[in-house]
């Protein structure tokens, strides 16, 4: 299979991540086959495709005449047997639940073209795993975007020992067509290298707060503030390379015994999750959380986001 031979794509899938993986093949002009149980549920992602649109269009990121033609590429049903019937690449992008994976893979597995790649937008799964009752081993890998795709740029891309070189390279290839930077890992591991990087960070930050050292409020400003604006332009080895890796090497002699190395779950995380502080879902976490301050984050991010990509694209 080449990457002329992939002109339709499906998405399983139309939640949070779906319906802008969906919206972000179809904006580099792909037809693109929406797939979720309800019809509830795909009326509410094509209500938010339009609504991301228009927030691009607003912004100068793409024209307001993309946004019909992009909306006319997409079309959503229940039914898999019609949005698999003729893919050429399928990302499944459903809930994190290993064994509901393992069945959705074996049905496009057998409903699917020979030659159709399938990949999973799973967090921390390893295509191995999701893809162990499905027969093309060589056709299955991982592409983990990062929310709101449609903003974020990066896609990683994670292969199980049988993907084949030819499946990575065409994956790759059609990523960087519809404007993504693929990250290609070099083996498959549980949580590949963002969500790694993300757990090791919050595992801290909430040790920081269960210690007494801070304030979740003084964390978050920190991180503002101070290195998360430097990662934005260079990466963790780049800002240590500055640095001297004797520097750091003598910085972290002690510190390294100071922080939380515990294999298992911190008790405030566990203790939050059975009280039923779950953060925005339940307008309450370690912060509280109401439609004007929901709303001022929602915004806040954008703005940074959308500058970020204006200014990529200048």
């Amino acid at each position: 299979m080449t990457i002329d031979d992939t002109s339709h794509i499906a998405v399983i899938g139309a939640g949070l991540m779906g319906h802008g993986i969906a919206q972000e093949f179809a904006t580099a002009g792909y037809t693109v086959h929406l797939h979720d149980i309800t019809h509830e549920k795909l009326a509410t992602a094509q209500a938010q495709i339009e609504r991301n649109l228009h927030l691009l269009a607003e912004n100068g990121i793409i024209t307001t005449e993309k946004i019909a033609p992009t909306q006319q590429r997409i079309h959503t049903t229940t039914d898999l047997a019609a949005v698999t019937e003729n893919a050429d690449f399928v990302v499944e992008a459903v809930t994190e639940n290993l064994p509901l994976k393992q069945e959705i893979f074996e049905e496009l597995d057998a409903r699917c073209k020979p030659h159709t790649i399938l990949a999973s937008n799973t967090t921390a799964l390893m295509p191995s795993q999701i893809g162990a009752k499905a027969k093309r081993q060589d056709k299955i890998l991982n592409t983990h975007y990062f929310n709101p795709p449609y903003l974020i740029p990066l896609v990683e891309l994670i292969r199980s020992p049988e993907t084949s070189d030819e499946t990575v390279a065409v994956t790759a290839e059609l990523l960087t067509r519809i404007g993504k930077t693929p990250a290609i890992l070099e083996r498959e591991s549980l949580g590949f290298v963002g969500p790694r990087l993300q757990a090791a960070l919050i595992r801290e930050a909430i040790f920081i707060v269960e210690q007494g050292i801070a304030s979740a409020e003084t964390v978050d400003l920190v991180v503002r503030n101070s290195f998360g604006r430097r990662l934005s332009v260079a990466g963790p080895f780049e800002v240590f390379e500055l640095a001297g890796w004797d520097l750091v090497l003598a910085a972290f002699e002690e510190l390294y015994r100071e922080l939380n190395s515990s294999p298992e779950i911190n008790p405030l995380h566990r203790e939050m999750v059975e009280a039923g502080r779950l953060g925005v879902k339940s307008r309450e976490g370690f912060f509280k959380w109401n439609d004007e301050n929901l709303q001022e984050l929602h915004d806040r991010m954008n703005r940074a986001l959308i500058q970020q990509a204006k200014s990529e694209a200048i």
